[in-house]
């Protein structure tokens, strides 16, 4: 993939072109009729059938905003037109198909609906009046089964209004009740959670909070009083959301999902489309260009230029049992704002800065504290009140902190300490194996000053855990009550230790580091006399970096209780 500047986002034709230069490379991967896009051969938990044509629809979220704000690309709308009449023709060889309960063509029948919305000049009206009654009766199956109790509701609400608007049959119950179930997922502030009880990540900016703002821009007439409620949220998480990136674009990983990578900015890119005022235009813009041009230059595309499951290079150790080889293609709705037009602001606007925003925020909503340091946005978290079923939760919502710089590391087994790589986190070594914290207990505390909570990562071992943020770092006081003598390691970030780049380890004493020309991480026993070491853990374990090194501080823990106290320093 070619190198991207702000300049190929600062005018209209330019940010056009760097879409199509994202996109371009798919179009020898399509089928005969077009209706399936062939870039991978991994499977994922639903139907194989089904991972081609997820392929096809998730390029809609980038080629719709395109075509809505004036581009034209002859190639890709013969392909469209003619994917979306094959696929949904039951008499096809390459017909989607019926659907199931909680079947994964109903996320993909969102990109479709989001398109009819938009262009139903590229989308619905060059479909023959046979051709619409196919895509009316396919997208109907979203009606027939259950969707899952989370931000798919959003699935279900884009298509009914999709086809209201097209002047088709639409459920109107099946409508009410899946606006019903959002509404009882929000918190405050602008935060939903996804699902009764479920998690506050990036699926409020992937769905939750963009879709809304969708909603309310098709459904004034019918509904003013939700598209209301609609924009205010919208306009509340953004006042939060912001604190989420760095002055270079980058925001910090953080639960699942992460191959969706620069889906990240894409509620900032909505607001522009849907003119949602959380910031000055220039502002938006400067987040929307950083944001891509940060990620657009990472090694995340393979030999053929097609973007690869993973985060900041190829990795399917991270990968959720959902993501196929067409899945990161969600992270097109970055570019929402493509569907302004010609004459629009946003275009004349200069890439501004961030605002000024606090070195330390207390995100009461999101339930977090932020913190703001060169280059590196660090997110303190206590962890989650419940598991759930979705691939490496432990490690995406249950460490002690989350870097816009360091990414974080994923397990690969309990079975060593390389393979744990138990980075900003408390690993005990108990029975031959590493544990770690997963839930913690309901009563648990977080300011602006500190964070505290209790967690068992084993039965036969109880931890207290408070961390206190300080001005270069944070301070980690555990108070352990164990049933055996075991070993602690408290872990510092995970940094690239590279052979091809200078980097340099350090133990003595109390104290370890690691340093390169990015940033260090130091972490220092302050109680419990504890000993400096460095973990080089298992290749490719780390979002970021496929080689890296943790500092940490080691324990030794008797059995009764015990309080160990560490610092850990970074930039």
């Amino acid at each position: 993939m070619r190198k991207f500047t702000e300049s190929d986002f600062c005018t209209k034709q330019a940010a056009q072109q760097a879409l199509l230069d994202v996109l371009d490379p798919l179009k020898p991967f399509y089928g005969e009729s077009c209706a399936r896009l062939y870039v991978g051969v991994t499977s994922a938990h639903y139907e194989n059938d089904t991972i081609p044509m997820e392929a096809f629809a998730r390029l809609l979220w980038g080629l719709v905003p395109f075509w809505a704000g004036g581009g034209r690309d002859e190639r890709f709308e013969e392909i469209y037109r003619k994917g979306l009449a094959a696929g949904t023709d039951p008499e096809h060889p390459d017909y989607w198909h019926t659907c199931r309960d909680y079947d994964q063509k109903f996320c993909e029948m969102a990109a479709i609906a989001f398109g009819m919305l938009f262009c139903p000049d590229k989308v619905w009206d060059p479909l023959s009046d046979r051709e619409k009654d196919n895509l009316t009766e396919w997208l109907w199956e979203i009606n027939r089964h259950e969707c899952c109790a989370c931000n798919w509701q959003f699935f279900s609400i884009m298509t009914n209004v999709a086809l209201c608007k097209a002047g088709r049959p639409y459920d109107k119950k099946r409508l009410e009740e899946g606006l019903e179930c959002i509404d009882a997922y929000y918190d405050a502030g602008g935060w939903y959670n996804d699902g009764n009880g479920g998690d506050k990540d990036y699926y409020n900016p992937f769905v939750m909070v963009t879709y809304g703002m969708v909603y309310a821009r098709f459904m004034e007439k019918e509904d003013p009083e939700r598209c209301r409620r609609f924009r205010e949220r919208a306009l509340a998480f953004g006042k939060d959301y912001i604190y989420w990136f760095s002055e270079d674009g980058s925001s910090f990983a953080y639960g699942r999902s992460m191959t969706y990578r620069f889906a990240q900015i894409a509620y900032f890119s909505v607001c522009a489309m849907c003119g949602v005022e959380v910031f000055p235009l220039p502002v938006l813009k400067g987040l929307i260009v950083r944001h891509l041009v940060h990620w657009l230059n990472l090694p995340v595309w393979d030999n053929a230029d097609i973007l690869t499951i993973g985060y900041a290079y190829p990795n399917l150790q991270m990968s959720e049992s959902y993501n196929a080889p067409g899945s990161p293609y969600w992270a097109m709705k970055a570019f929402m704002f493509l569907a302004l037009p010609d004459g629009h602001p946003f275009w004349e606007a200069e890439c501004a800065p961030l605002p000024e925003l606090d070195a330390k925020k207390y995100l009461e909503h999101a339930g977090m504290v932020i913190q703001r340091g060169k280059g590196n946005v660090i997110s303190l978290i206590p962890g989650r009140l419940q598991a759930d079923g979705h691939s490496h939760t432990v490690e995406k919502y249950s460490k002690f902190a989350y870097s816009s710089k360091f990414g974080f590391s994923i397990m690969r087994s309990n079975v060593t300490l390389a393979e744990c790589a138990p980075d900003s986190m408390l690993a005990f070594e108990a029975y031959g194996y590493f544990f770690v914290k997963d839930v913690i207990e309901p009563e648990f505390t977080v300011s602006e000053e500190r964070l505290s909570f209790s967690w068992s990562p084993i039965r036969g071992i109880h931890v207290d855990t408070v961390i206190e943020p300080t001005e270069t770092g944070h301070v980690r006081t555990h108070r352990i009550t164990s049933d055996i003598a075991c070993t602690a390691y408290d872990c510092g970030f995970a940094l690239s230790t590279d052979d091809r780049k200078p980097f340099e380890r350090y133990e003595k004493g109390e104290e370890s580091s690691v340093e390169n020309g990015d940033g260090y991480c130091v972490v220092r026993s302050l109680e419990g006399s504890g000993k400096g070491q460095v973990l080089i853990p298992d290749p490719n374990t780390n979002l970021m970096h496929p080689k890296t090194s943790i500092p940490m501080a080691v324990y030794q823990i008797r059995p009764g209780t015990q309080t160990i106290r560490t610092e850990i320093r970074y930039l």
